[in-house]
């Protein structure tokens, strides 16, 4: 069962950012673009309903008690990612189809969540309001519990593993339709990228639904034989702790790069308040076209950090070159073409995922026909965000006064983009940032 959050939907997101909007957003109360409400009200009323269909199986409060209780205890183990988390709950879950009669099946999922939440509940450290997403959560269980009330299925057995298969796929589509229709008010999520966010919550899905039917032929006779499930919940239980720690230690380092960026932008703009001003200019004209292209996330960050940090290496160009008004002679321009080497290694030095950067800072001053510096590549052999840059670069610095010049206006800058469109620009990366400016 999947518990996909509503960072699911920040589908150009880096894995990071989405990783902490989820995590902020587990404490807060729900927005009032939230379907959630409605979802579970809706619920609520299907599930009540469903009372009334033919049972498939005696119900046995024993039986019930067990089932509801270890599934609360798998539902507590989380397995984090980009996009949402796992829960574990499969295995309890399919031997809960041979427990619990199938027209009740969603009522006991129900209460199971909400007991799985009691803890942060009492604590203070969840919103009563947000028990409404447990609700949600439980529309995963309307669908098994149609088709095994349909196919009037009884205890486990090897000759019905096509309607155990029919009942996970119907799982499936409730699961993903009830969290699309949740998360698409509130931050827009497309259908693939809803189907994206949830393919890991489906594969556990998948891997833990063989255990749960192997469980079900002990425990439909004997159902406190479900309790043998708990020591591989509590190894599941380690293993999300350790993955949480190593997600933890990845963001902590994420944030310091991107702190380092920053603290390196600062450098630029103390040391040169135009060439400062005009890298920010870059990156927000650069990530406006990253995501006209539809970069996915690794990219679209690697343009960032490129556009924020690709004059970074000037610091090391002696001030009467930067600051001179009006052309450099050919011996200060020689010395000018460094900075972009001087910038990779810098950058270089601090390594991880600056030190890929620095690798894109070496070419924003490469030409589309090969006639730019320092190694004179050409084409898609100059890294894409490179390109974006070394567009974005020009028409900031076209608009931009300068000691040696006026800014020139923007239709003028627009068409000289235009003209150099397939000599020094990447034509794709025109045409992408002419769309952002004409918006």
């Amino acid at each position: 069962m999947s518990g996909a959050s509503s960072a699911a939907s920040a589908e150009r997101l880096s894995d990071d950012a989405i990783l902490e909007f989820g995590r902020s957003s587990a404490s807060r109360r729900l927005s009032r673009r939230d379907s959630t409400g409605l979802l579970a009200a809706l619920f609520i009323a299907t599930a009540v309903a469903m009372l009334l269909l033919p049972a498939n199986l005696h119900l046995s409060i024993a039986a019930l008690a067990v089932s509801v209780a270890c599934y609360a205890l798998a539902a507590r183990v989380q397995f984090e990612f980009a996009g949402g988390f796992a829960l574990p709950t499969e295995g309890v879950f399919v031997a809960m189809w041979f427990l619990v009669p199938a027209h009740a099946l969603p009522l006991a999922v129900c209460a199971a969540l909400i007991l799985a939440s009691a803890p942060e509940l009492v604590r203070g450290r969840m919103p009563v309001d947000r028990l409404a997403l447990n609700v949600v959560s439980s529309w995963h269980a309307v669908g098994p519990a149609l088709v095994l009330t349909v196919a009037g299925t009884g205890g486990p057995t090897w000759r019905d593993m096509p309607i155990y298969a029919a009942a996970l796929g119907a799982q499936w589509v409730f699961d993903y339709a009830s969290a699309f229709l949740c998360t698409r008010p509130v931050l827009g999520v497309s259908l693939l990228g809803q189907l994206k966010a949830m393919t890991p919550s489906f594969a556990v899905d998948a891997m833990l639904a063989p255990l749960g039917v192997l469980v079900a032929f002990s425990a439909y006779s004997r159902p406190w034989t479900l309790l043998f499930l708990l020591p591989v919940l509590a190894l599941f239980s380690t293993f999300a702790r350790e993955r949480q720690s190593r997600i933890d230690h990845a963001l902590e380092l994420s944030a310091a790069y991107r702190g380092t960026a920053m603290l390196l932008g600062d450098v630029i703009e103390a040391d040169d308040e135009y060439t400062g001003s005009h890298s920010r200019d870059v990156v927000d004209l650069a990530l406006a076209v990253a995501d006209r292209l539809r970069l996915d996330a690794r990219e679209r960050q690697q343009v960032e950090f490129a556009a924020l940090l690709h004059d970074v290496g000037k610091v090391k160009i002696p001030a009467e070159i930067i600051n001179k008004p009006g052309p450099l002679d050919e011996k200060e321009r020689a010395v000018m073409m460094t900075h972009t080497v001087v910038g990779e290694q810098m950058l270089e030095q601090i390594g991880g995922l600056l030190g890929e950067v620095g690798r894109v800072v070496r070419s924003c001053h490469e030409r589309w026909d090969g006639a730019g510096y320092p190694d004179g590549i050409a084409g898609d052999a100059i890294p894409l965000a490179a390109r974006i840059v070394c567009c974005c670069d020009a028409w900031s610095a076209m608009t931009t006064d300068r000691p040696y010049r006026r800014a020139l206006p923007e239709q003028e800058a627009t068409a000289e983009l235009l003209r150099c469109r397939g000599t020094h620009f990447d034509p794709q990366v025109v045409d992408a940032l002419v769309a952002v400016l004409d918006t």
